[in-house]
Formats: C-alpha cells, sequence, structure tokens
C-alpha cells in the first residue's frame, strides 16, 4: 500500500512543498506540488520531480579513516568520534582555536545541523566559518549593515505585486529566487499595465519575456547602474518627500552622480542611451517598483558596488517599505549574524587579515590560510554539507591547500571529491532521513516557516549532524552526553508550560555551571528534545525561535490568529510550528510599521557609504583595466549558470539530469565559426590558472565574446568499477584571487578564458 508524505524541495532557497508518495516497498513513486504549503501552494518545477536521484544513490554507511597508504578503513563511531576529538583538543591547545575551521553548514534545506554546528565550533573555539554564503552573499550583507544598520537584515522583492519590475543579474525562470517564479513572471509579462525589464549580458529565458532587454556587456553593470541613476538625479527625478523623510545622507550621494558621463557610461555598459533613459524615467514614474538580483552581479566585476547601486536604485525612487516595494523582513532565527568591522575590534583571519561579514568568512582565502608558514596558519578544517573541492573557487589551489591539513573531517551523505581528500569520514542521514528546516524564510509582509517530519528512517549506522555535533563535543570533555534531571523536568514542562518550569531549570542550570551554557543547544536537545513528539528531538532549537521570534514580534505573530500573550505566545507558536506538516504562517507584518526593521537608531536608512562612493568615483579607470584583461583572454565565461536540470552541487547520481547531460558550453554564431566549431564539437576552454574539456553548443542566447557553461557538472559518482564523471568542473578555471577587493566573492560570472577546439 503506497503513503504519502508531505515535506519540501531542497533544490533551492524556495524549499517549495511537496508530497511523496511511497510505493509499497518505500521508494519514492510520484512527487508533487503541495496545495497546504503557505507560499507555494502547488507551485512545483520538473527539477523537484526527479529527487528520489539524491534519496536513491550510493551512499555512505560506516565511519571511515584514511590509512597511511591513502586508501580508507572502516572504524566504529566510537573510534572516529574519539580520534578526532581528540586531535581537534590536541591542535586547539597547542595552535589556537583560530588554526581551525568549518566549512559549509547546511545544504538549501537542511539548516538545523548548520546550527547545532555552534556548538562544535565553540568547542574549537573558532570563529571561522567558510559558507556558500560567503561566495555570494557577503557584499550583500556589508552594504546592508551600512544602509539599514546590521548586516544580517535582508529584503524581500514584490515581483509579483509591482508595477514596474527590474530583474539583474538573475533568471527566475530557471533558478527561481522568488515564490512561484514561473508564474508570476509569466503573469507579469502579459500583464499591459505592468513592466518587466531584464539586465543580463546573456538573453536568458527571462530576459525572452521582457518588455524591455538591456543586454549589457559582462561585468559592465556598475556602469549601466551608475548611469540610471545619474539620468534620474540630474533630471531631478528622486522620490524627494521619501528621501527627505525617511533617509540620510541624500547630500552626499548626489554630486558623484550628478558628475557621471551617462553616454559614456551607456557606451562601455553597451546599451543605447534612449534605452537607458527610458528606464530610469519609467522607474521614477511608476507607483511600484521591485528589483530583483541575484548572483549575476554579485559574481562578477565591481560586486559589492553593484549591490549598492541596485539598493540605491528602489531607494532613491522611494520604493521601498511600501506595498509593491523591496521590504525588509523577519527572520525565525537569522541565517548570519553581524560582525564589527576590524577597527571595532571584529574578527579577522590569521594570515589574511579578511574581515567577517555577517560571521562568514570567505571560501575564496581558503588556501591562502591553510598552505602558508604563518603559525597561525589554518591546520584543521571541519566540513559538513559541502564539497569545497567541487564548488569552491580554483580546484587546484583548493586540493594543493587541504593536502597540508593536519586534520580533514567531512561529514556527508557521499563520497564527495572533498571525502575522498579527507583524513576521517562521517555519514550523516539524508534531508529525508531527520527532521529539518531551514531558515529561508525570506517574505513580507507575511512570513512562514516549515518543519519537516523525517520520511525514511536513517541508514543504518548513519547519524544526523546535530548528534555527530553532539558526540564530538563530549568526546572533547567540555560537556555530558545526556541531562537527565533537565530532560524528567522537560517532560513535565510540556504537559503544564505555563508553570515554566523548563527556563526555570535551565537557569539554575547554567548558574552552577556556566560552562554549560555555551553549549545551550545540546542541552535543550537533550533534555526538551526528549520530550517531544516522535523523531523531533533537534526540534528544541525551533521552541527557542519560536519563543525569541513571538518576544520581538508579538503583534505580528497574533495577527496570524494566536490570541496568546507573553510567554504563552511563544509556546502556542512553537506549538503551531510543530503540528503543521505543510508549514505554517508564523507572522504577519504591516507596510505602516516597516520602519521598524531598520536597525540604525533613527530608523532611517543611511545612503552614503564612503568606501564605495570612491569606488565609484574610480570605475573610469576601472574601465581600462578590464579591457588589458580581455586581450589575453578574449572571452567572458560565465561559469555557473542555471538550467533545466542544475540546481545546487549536492545532487550525486548524473542519472537526475533528462537533458543537456555533458552541461555544454554555449558560443555565439560568430566565435565558433571564426575558430571553426560546431554544436556537439569538444573544445578546450583554458582560463589563467586551468582548463577543461567541454562539449560545445552554438547558439544567439550569448553575444559575441561571451560563453557560458553550468555548475554542478563534473562530479565523481561512485559507479561499480570507477567513477562516473559528467561534464566540467567549472571551478577548474576560476581564481581564488580574482574576486572582490571587498568581499573576497569570486567573479564566477566573469571569468577571462580563451578557447580552442579539441584536436
Amino acid at each position: 500500500m503506497s503513503t504519502t508524505h508531505r515535506t519540501a524541495c531542497i533544490l533551492c532557497s524556495q524549499n517549495c512543498g511537496i508530497h511523496i508518495q511511497l510505493d509499497e516497498v518505500g521508494q519514492i513513486d510520484k512527487i508533487t506540488g503541495d496545495p497546504a504549503h503557505p507560499v507555494s501552494e502547488g507551485y512545483l518545477c520538473q527539477k523537484a520531480t526527479r529527487l528520489n536521484y539524491y534519496q536513491q544513490q550510493a551512499r555512505l554507511n560506516s565511519p571511515l579513516r584514511r590509512k597511511a597508504d591513502g586508501s580508507f578503513e572502516e572504524v566504529s563511531w566510537e573510534v572516529a568520534i574519539q580520534e578526532i576529538a581528540d586531535q581537534l583538543r590536541h591542535i586547539r591547545d597547542t595552535h589556537g582555536g583560530k588554526t581551525i575551521g568549518y566549512a559549509g553548514g547546511g545544504g538549501q534545506g537542511n539548516h538545523l545541523g548548520g546550527i547545532y554546528a555552534s556548538a562544535l565550533r565553540t568547542a574549537c573555539q573558532t570563529p571561522f566559518i567558510y559558507s556558500a554564503l560567503a561566495q555570494e552573499k557577503t557584499g550583500n550583507f556589508w552594504v546592508h549593515g551600512k544602509l539599514f544598520g546590521r548586516q544580517n537584515t535582508n529584503y524581500a522583492e514584490a515581483v509579483a505585486e509591482a508595477e514596474y519590475v527590474l530583474i539583474i543579474g538573475s533568471n527566475p525562470l530557471q533558478s527561481h529566487g522568488l515564490p512561484k517564479a514561473r508564474p508570476t513572471i509569466n503573469e507579469l509579462s502579459r500583464d499591459p499595465k505592468r513592466t518587466l525589464v531584464v539586465i543580463d549580458p546573456r538573453e536568458t529565458e527571462t530576459a525572452k519575456k521582457a518588455d524591455i532587454f538591456l543586454q549589457v556587456k559582462a561585468g559592465k553593470d556598475a556602469y549601466l547602474m551608475a548611469a540610471l541613476l545619474a539620468v534620474i538625479l540630474q533630471e531631478d527625478l528622486q522620490d524627494k518627500d521619501f528621501l527627505a523623510n525617511e533617509t540620510v545622507g541624500f547630500a552626499e550621494i548626489r554630486p558623484h552622480f550628478m558628475r557621471i558621463p551617462i553616454s559614456e557610461y551607456a557606451a562601455i555598459a553597451g546599451i543605447p542611451l534612449d534605452k537607458v533613459q527610458q528606464v530610469a524615467r519609467g522607474m521614477a514614474a511608476a507607483k511600484t517598483m521591485a528589483i530583483r538580483s541575484d548572483l549575476g552581479i554579485e559574481q562578477s566585476h565591481n560586486s559589492t558596488l553593484n549591490a549598492y547601486l541596485a539598493r540605491l536604485l528602489f531607494l532613491v525612487t522611494g520604493n521601498f517599505g511600501k506595498e509593491g516595494t523591496n521590504c525588509l523582513h523577519t527572520a525565525l532565527l537569522p541565517l548570519i549574524g553581524h560582525s564589527k568591522s576590524p577597527e571595532e575590534g571584529g574578527v579577522v583571519t590569521p594570515v589574511t587579515g579578511m574581515q567577517g561579514i555577517g560571521k562568514l568568512f570567505p571560501p575564496n582565502i581558503l588556501p591562502q590560510e591553510i598552505d602558508s608558514d604563518h603559525p597561525r596558519r589554518m591546520r584543521a578544517l571541519i566540513v559538513e554539507s559541502a564539497n569545497p573541492l567541487s564548488s569552491y573557487a580554483d580546484i587546484p589551489a583548493q586540493r594543493k591547500a587541504y593536502a597540508k591539513l593536519d586534520l580533514l573531517v567531512v561529514i556527508d551523505v557521499a563520497m564527495t571529491e572533498t571525502a575522498q581528500a579527507a583524513h576521517y569520514v562521517l555519514p550523516a542521514a539524508t534531508q529525508f532521513e531527520k527532521l529539518e528546516a531551514t531558515f529561508f524564510n525570506l517574505e513580507f509582509p507575511k512570513n512562514f516557516f516549515h518543519l519537516r517530519q523525517p520520511i525514511w528512517p536513517p541508514l543504518e549506522n548513519t547519524l544526523p549532524e546535530p548528534e555527530i555535533h553532539h558526540r564530538l563535543v563530549t568526546a572533547m570533555g567540555e560537556l555530558p552526553a545526556s541531562f537527565p534531571v533537565l530532560a524528567a523536568i522537560a517532560k513535565i514542562d510540556r504537559r503544564m508550560p505555563a508553570l515554566r518550569l523548563l527556563p526555570l531549570a535551565l537557569a539554575v542550570t547554567f548558574a552552577f555551571r556556566p560552562r554549560w551554557k555555551k553549549y545551550g543547544l545540546l542541552v535543550l536537545k537533550e533534555s526538551l528534545g526528549k520530550a517531544l513528539p516522535g523523531e523531533s528531538k533537534t526540534a528544541a532549537l525551533v521552541w527557542m525561535a519560536a519563543h525569541r521570534y513571538a518576544k520581538l514580534y508579538p503583534k505580528e505573530v497574533q495577527r496570524t490568529g494566536l490570541n496568546a500573550k507573553g510567554y504563552a505566545l511563544g509556546e502556542a507558536l512553537f506549538n503551531k510550528i510543530i503540528s503543521s506538516p505543510s508549514g505554517t504562517l508564523i507572522s504577519i507584518h504591516r507596510h505602516e510599521d516597516h520602519a521598524n526593521l531598520i536597525r540604525h537608531k533613527d530608523r532611517k536608512v543611511h545612503l552614503a557609504i564612503p568606501e564605495l562612493l570612491g569606488w565609484l568615483d574610480k570605475l573610469p579607470e576601472k574601465a581600462l583595466a578590464d579591457a588589458d584583461t580581455e586581450k589575453a583572454f578574449p572571452f567572458n565565461l560565465i561559469a555557473g549558470e542555471r538550467r533545466s536540470y542544475n540546481a545546487n552541487a549536492i545532487l550525486r547520481n548524473p542519472e537526475w539530469r533528462k537533458v543537456d547531460k555533458e552541461g555544454a558550453l554555449k558560443i555565439n554564431p560568430s566565435d565558433a565559426e571564426a575558430l571553426g566549431i560546431q554544436s556537439g564539437d569538444w573544445v578546450i576552454c583554458s582560463s589563467p590558472v586551468g582548463s577543461i574539456r567541454i562539449i560545445a553548443k552554438v547558439t544567439e542566447e550569448v553575444p559575441a565574446g561571451l560563453l557560458s557553461m553550468p555548475h554542478g557538472y563534473g562530479l565523481a559518482y561512485p559507479g561499480e568499477e570507477q567513477p562516473e564523471r559528467m561534464g566540467a568542473l567549472a571551478n577548474m578555471l576560476t581564481s581564488s584571487e580574482d574576486c572582490d577587493p571587498l568581499a573576497k566573492t569570486p567573479y564566477h560570472k566573469q571569468v577571462a578564458v580563451k578557447l580552442e577546439p579539441l584536436v
């Protein structure tokens, strides 16, 4: 008899609700959208329908330890945990905690493990987290800290409601990134009363739907956005009331745009002047305007400046904090923190002196932090639910550096490229074998959260990541394995939560055992967690988050239909979350209260960022430098295009892909003709750091001089005799040193390469 389970897709940040139907033997029979999900409402793209290739793959089912000859041997959990803990403790006590790093922290939909990993980092005494977010978004976070007061502020994009929509460096029809992306874009493009503008160097699927397509030259987005802002300010089209009442610093930024040569910048960007003027005037005149931007400008030249300019476009036109515009949002638990600047005493890395942004550090600097003679170089790296030797820039440099580590531990479901280089490999349960959640709840005015129950029991001899972290912390001598008294009190507390017995017991415990307070999440997991129904032990974290959220936003939580107050409201929210298998609304905000989400004391947007205004003034010099680079490597490569069957790098089985199995390199017909290349030919693509062999596809989709290839290909899937590798590894071409000077975000969308036929 078949059974149906409600859960979520894990392939992109939207985490759409799905129904997974299992057949009589417990295998996936069918996957459909969940109409009860509060945001996706039954919507599903084609990628999620083949999720069985994630669950049903070559799995790790035993801890592995590398032998002297480089091969691996199976060991027990007890042996692996104790040996790793002993080595971590030795490195910490001998060289200091800052010589230990942590990379990863959950895929697109398994964030609970990444959050519980904070306990292991505490035991190691390391502040260093290297994550995918720091490969993509830290420039945004830094800008948000300056504009809105905290680096962990973020905004929702009202693409579905706005009259005028600007999409910059994003292709929602393939990459999603906003709720129900495909019907949203299709409805927008069909509505004659609304305008869709797409800015991209490639004629993407979304660009083909646009009313206005600005095919910007690769890497020249900053010039185009600066020109748009210059038109608005030089023609005095800014929203004067909004700027006067809700911002500070406009007088400081205005002169920088008043002296921009608009026609010159339009020419550099490759856009006719009249089109630049048309779009700038359209934005300023629209009743509501929203901007959606993504990796196309976040991993390209001037990436942190791009983040600033994109936000100024909606701020100077007053399209912020009202219906149909970009609005800040809350989060049940923020994914990132806020880093102090080095001048304020913020943490910096020992070798490169890189500052943290959002409490994260960029993977680009890992090779330098490891492969160094510095006395505080990184000596140990813990990798969780990530594959740096595929997904981080400059694979050769990463491989060389990781070989120098005293200890490399990988926690994953499969024998990834990084696991193959590790000293120890610990097998984890998949996202559908454990309680899980994503903290990508990024909506306004309605926000939601989805706690997902396991569909299958964990594969024998695997463990969920929170349990792995707890065992390591215990083996390091930092914390007991269990807390029987607290667990007993927690059971009573669940029956009579109004008495607040558990919070009181925790306060007393931490008063007498202050060292345990640092590991509060693990204490909660082993006390409250044991009192929760079913396999919900790790939901103890959500209990804490629900109480925090209800305390911060009581009225907003009450608007979801919860009538309780104070502590009882937090309990009601938690109970609502754990009893809603399709997810649930956690808050309903009002636009008139939006200013309260700005974190500056004056509750105003601070427009002037001196570092970026200085960068803006130097754009003419940057244009000349870019021209010199283009002479040596004549093509610009987009290394990471989203296509119909690639999503992220966690998928292992190449049979997941129905089309484009090799991940073809797209090339313009004129370039192909000049090089004697036809569709289906194999070519060699080379950058200053490496070369790949890849199949070519000739198409008008890319302009002359631009190439495009997908990410997530070239992974080694374990076969019966030898690994099967389909496609090319994009990061054989990317350089860890070719990156944003402030955030160190790699230029994956702007790789200088040359191309030749494979003879």
